[in-house]
């Protein structure tokens, strides 16, 4: 079964070589297809302090998508974990999410920082953060993963 999706938007500055730290000081704009889209599409979404950002990794090649277990990062000092056990961009529908603080909302455009797609990035859904949406309970990570994370943001 094949699902079609188009794009509501694309990146628009920040980052423009993809790399893997250092990402919450990027300011990025996500810019909504205006010819699919008018300015009431965003009404309201700037009385939100966060964005959920649903993307397409569109620079990975299909045939470096992995579907098995690999080594993070390829860092074999941490463990071979399946590729749904991480975040890694090489993912089977190569699809990324991300949560980022909102600056401002103009006309099409959400001015976002701590975006981790770079300029470019195809953009497929955009969702506010609701607290409510949040994990509940307690949430618990593998130290690998902890220590993955230490410089992302």
């Amino acid at each position: 079964m094949a699902i079609e999706s188009d794009p509501v938007g694309v990146v628009v500055g920040g980052r423009t070589v993809v790399a893997d730290d250092d990402w919450g000081r990027e300011a990025a704009v996500i810019r909504l297809d205006g010819e699919r889209f008018g300015p009431e599409a965003l009404y309201g979404l700037a009385d939100f302090s966060h964005l959920e950002v649903v993307y397409h990794f569109d620079r990975v090649p299909v045939d470096r998508i992995e579907t098995g277990a690999r080594h993070p990062r390829g860092n074999e000092d941490w463990p071979l974990v399946g590729i749904f056990a991480q975040r890694g961009k090489n993912r089977p529908n190569r699809l990324g999410v991300s949560r980022c603080r909102i600056v401002k909302v103009d006309g099409l455009d959400v001015h976002v920082e701590g975006l981790d797609a770079v300029d470019g990035t195809p953009v497929l859904d955009l969702k506010p953060y609701l607290e409510e949406f949040g994990p509940r309970g307690e949430v618990r990570q593998p130290e690998w993963a902890t220590e993955l994370m230490r410089d992302y943001y």
